[in-house]
């Protein structure tokens, strides 16, 4: 689904992503950790092409993602608030994405259905503007309105932000089911080990732009590793790139 290879992107003298290659399978979740400026959402950016590379290519399903957009039809994504038209209700909005991606009122409606519970009442119906709402409802309708045309690539940054423990708990199980029913591929970033390791079973460890390991979590394995890792961060060790 998404190969990279020889990427980099660096912000004046400081390098946020330097990855020689790396692959992600069709139907894979992928759960990407790693401290504050360890380069996840610059990363995600690129994936995108919200961000130009200085070297390298990001490619969607074989496609260049800067040479065509073709690879859109296929993806959805959320990053932050900035990918909201907040001058609209959440119904205005979710309409207005499923009219891009050629689905009828009835369609959006009946695709909105599964996200009830996530939802708690407190998103459709309320007659207000999407700039109105809570940064956790706001949470909300943007991970809904990445979800809602199906996409066979789904990208969300941190998406257990500004969400209280029942609505972290309802996304868990609705992404874990997404990627079941639809086969689609997954990546989510989250500073939160426990939820990625918890859903994602495979994770990636980014440290200064670079993967330093891809850990196999089908069995849960990777809890202890990562804890060990960053508690030995956190006790000043170098980093396994670091002299």
């Amino acid at each position: 689904m998404i190969e990279i290879n020889n990427l980099e992107k660096s912000y004046g003298s400081k390098k946020a992503i330097d990855i020689a290659q790396y692959s992600i399978a069709d139907g894979d979740m992928l759960g990407l950790v790693g401290n504050n400026g360890a380069g996840k959402t610059t990363l995600f950016r690129l994936i995108l092409d919200l961000v130009k590379a200085d070297t390298g290519t990001v490619a969607i399903a074989g496609t260049d993602v800067t040479r065509t957009e073709d690879w859109k039809d296929i993806t959805g994504a959320y990053i932050d608030d900035g990918f909201l038209i907040d001058y609209l209700t959440p119904e205005e909005y979710f309409y207005f994405i499923g009219r891009m991606y050629g689905l009828k009122k009835e369609e959006v409606d009946e695709r909105l259905q599964p996200f009830d519970r996530f939802m708690n009442g407190e998103v459709l119906g309320q007659k207000k503007f999407i700039r109105n709402y809570s940064m956790g409802n706001k949470q909300k309708i943007g991970i809904i309105s990445a979800m809602l045309h199906h996409p066979q690539l789904l990208i969300l940054d941190e998406p257990f932000n500004f969400l209280d423990p029942s609505s972290q708990a309802i996304i868990k199980h609705l992404l874990r089911a997404y990627n079941e029913e639809h086969h689609a591929t997954v990546l989510i970033s989250s500073h939160n080990l426990n939820h990625t390791v918890d859903i994602c079973p495979r994770i990636a460890l980014l440290e200064h732009g670079v993967i330093l390991r891809d850990i196999d979590n089908r069995d849960g394995q990777a809890e202890q590793e990562l804890e060990d890792y960053f508690n030995l961060r956190a006790e000043g060790e170098p980093a396994l790139n670091e002299e």
